[in-house]
Formats: structure tokens, C-alpha cells, sequence
């Protein structure tokens, strides 16, 4: 591999590398080095793009979607756990896939899989205790591709901070442009030649993981023992092959009213096609809990879609949703590719717009 092309491996997926980990409010003082490694793991193994690099066959495709229906809610619900219970249980989700993979795979698959989730963690796969000791990086060098990353996580936590805050972020936008320009030059530049061999090996053939969709987990399936109205109760197995549309919503709440006209909009547009719209009722209100008010209201509000009377909030909690309204987009093979949570049109945004984007390209697939 040429110098140009191992700098290539390092930038490839450094951005969203860097956005993936400071998605977590990283609040020590002092960050350990794994702390500061993306959990790259889950949401590669979950695209198709990934799946056929690793030549899985059908059935063993069909095995790993198994794994995953089993075990993607509690990866979804770990979203919202504080940052170092979520680092936590991605690590233990991990562990047990890999424990998954081995046994169930040809170590050549599981080996390629080892390699891209490399790649994908770019510059800060450095930090891992494993990686530095295959390429045997000396204390010097690991201080100092930490200090980097720890630069940029700053630059860039100042950044989103100064911008939620409405604030000019001119100044701040090339801090963080020149710290990532600085850890993405941080390998090439300390590691030796035998190093760089070694690290060639260690990461194999280039693999654009920057060019994936995301795809996030697998949809948790509907709870049993709720009442539906407008629909005998569905569940996602059976809707395999169709787009699914899932809101949550409260009959009393403000915000979910913005969103009806939308979703009685997506109702009619999609009629005919492989998309279903289906609410959850989760109450808020004492009345909400009442199943003949939420029969009334959906009937006066003309949301004649499936929906869940969740009284209990089963789904609720199984999705870990913590705002009403929240949207759903559910792909063809039950994968959530897309959520919005907030009325879709607030202060000129187009919630709905977007949505129905993801839904268009889900519908092509």
C-alpha cells in the first residue's frame, strides 16, 4: 500500500467517526483511550453492503436477522442511557456478538468483519489496547494520538454547544476543521515504517464504510395485549415488505395535533402502495388512558390508520421513545432507518418532507 492510500484508510471515515463519538457527552476530565474508540460494530453489520463483503450466504443471512430481532431493542433502547452506561452496554452487545459470529461463521468472514470495523473507526481504532500492541506503539505515540483525538472531541463539543446556543461559530468551525485535520495526519505521521506494514496487514483491503446508509437496529416488535382500532392487530414479521410508518402520539397533545394532518396525508398518498401507517396512543393524561375517549378522538380527528391503544406504554417503553409525537420510518426487511421527533413542520422545518424522502428511497429497495 502506498503512503497516499494508508492516509486514505485513516481519512476515509474520520468525520463520521469523530460525529459517532462525541454523539456521547464524554464529560471525564481525563477520557481513558476505549472510551474515546466509536462503536462502529452494529450499525456496519446491519447494512447490506457489509453482509455481501462478507459473502454471508441467505441462510446465514437469515441467521443474523434472527440475532438481531432478538437483540437489537435492547441496543436501540441503550440510546438513551447516560454516556457511560451506553458505553457500557455497547460493549457488552458487542462481546456477545462477536461470540455469535465465531461460532456461527467461517473465521475469513469473521476476520473481514475485524478489518472493517477497523477502517470504520479510522484514526481512533489507535487507541485500542489491541491494536496498539500488534503494532507495538510505543507510550510516546499513543499520548500523543490521544491527545489528538481529545482535541478534537473539545473542538467539537464547543462547537455544537456554541451553535445550540445560536451563537457565531466561525471561529469555532476551523478549531475543530484543523483538529480533525490534525488527528487524521496524526498516524501517518508517528508511525514508522514497520509499523505502517504491519498496519496494512492489520486492516486489509480499503472498504468505503463512509458510503453506507445508516441503518439503525431492527424495529422492536408491537407489543401483545394492546387493542387495535381500524385494524385487526398487526405485527412487523407479518408487514415484512412494506414500509411501516410508526408514530406515537397522545389524543390531548398540542404538538401530536400539528402532525395529524400529515399523517392522515401519508394515509391517502401511500393507499394502494407498500407503505402502512400505524399510531400508538400513549397516554400522557389520565383521559388518555381510556379507551373509548381515544376511540373518540381518532374518530373526530379522522385517523382512520391502525392504530395501538397502548394504555400501559408497552411499545412505549420497548422503543424507549421519550416525546410525543415521534415518526418512524421502517424499511422493507424491518431495519429503522429513520426517526423524527417533534411536530414535522415546527418553525419551518419539513419534518414530513424528509420522512416521506426515506420513505421513497426504502420503497425502491
Amino acid at each position: 500500500m502506498k503512503f497516499y492510500e494508508f492516509s486514505l484508510v485513516i481519512a476515509v471515515c474520520l468525520l463520521a467517526t469523530v460525529t459517532n463519538s462525541s454523539a456521547q457527552d464524554r464529560t471525564d476530565p481525563a477520557p481513558s483511550n476505549e472510551s474515546l474508540v466509536p462503536h462502529q460494530l452494529l450499525p456496519l453489520i446491519h447494512t447490506p453492503e457489509v453482509q455481501t463483503e462478507l459473502k454471508l450466504s441467505d441462510k446465514e443471512i437469515d441467521a443474523l436477522e434472527s440475532y438481531f430481532r432478538e437483540n437489537d431493542g435492547v441496543w436501540f433502547r441503550a440510546r438513551n442511557l447516560p454516556a457511560e452506561k451506553n458505553h457500557q452496554e455497547l460493549v457488552r452487545l458487542e462481546k456477545e456478538f462477536w461470540a455469535w459470529a465465531k461460532q456461527n461463521w467461517e473465521p475469513k468472514q469473521v476476520n473481514r468483519l475485524e478489518q472493517l470495523e477497523l477502517q470504520a473507526q479510522a484514526a481512533r481504532m489507535f487507541l485500542r489496547s489491541d491494536v496498539s500492541k500488534k503494532l507495538r506503539l510505543t507510550a510516546s505515540q499513543t499520548s500523543q494520538l490521544l491527545d489528538l483525538a481529545v482535541a478534537t472531541d473539545s473542538a467539537q463539543k464547543k462547537f455544537q454547544s456554541t451553535r445550540l446556543k445560536g451563537e457565531d461559530t466561525a471561529t469555532l468551525e476551523e478549531t475543530l476543521k484543523r483538529a480533525l485535520e490534525a488527528e487524521q495526519k496524526g498516524p501517518a505521521a508517528l508511525l514508522t515504517v514497520e509499523q505502517r506494514k504491519s498496519f496494512v496487514e492489520l486492516v486489509g483491503p480499503i472498504f468505503n464504510t463512509q458510503a453506507l446508509k445508516r441503518i439503525y437496529p431492527m424495529a422492536p416488535e408491537f407489543a401483545t395485549g394492546t387493542e387495535w382500532i381500524n385494524s385487526s392487530p398487526l405485527n412487523l414479521a407479518s408487514l415484512k415488505g412494506k414500509v411501516v410508518l410508526v408514530h406515537f402520539y397522545a389524543f390531548q397533545c398540542h404538538n401530536c395535533h400539528a402532525n395529524f394532518e400529515i399523517y392522515r396525508r401519508w394515509h391517502e398518498k401511500y393507499r394502494g402502495e407498500d407503505v402502512v401507517v400505524i399510531g400508538i396512543q400513549s397516554p400522557e393524561t389520565k383521559t388518555e388512558r381510556d379507551p373509548a375517549a381515544v376511540k373518540k378522538a381518532a374518530l373526530e380527528r379522522k385517523l382512520d390508520f391502525p392504530i395501538i391503544i397502548d394504555t400501559e406504554m408497552k411499545n412505549w417503553n420497548n422503543w424507549s421513545n421519550t416525546m410525543w409525537p415521534s415518526v418512524y420510518v421502517i424499511d422493507k426487511r424491518g431495519y429503522i432507518r429513520h426517526w423524527w421527533q417533534g411536530e414535522l413542520n415546527w418553525q419551518g422545518a419539513t419534518g414530513d418532507k424528509v420522512i416521506e424522502d426515506v420513505v421513497e428511497a426504502a420503497l425502491k429497495e
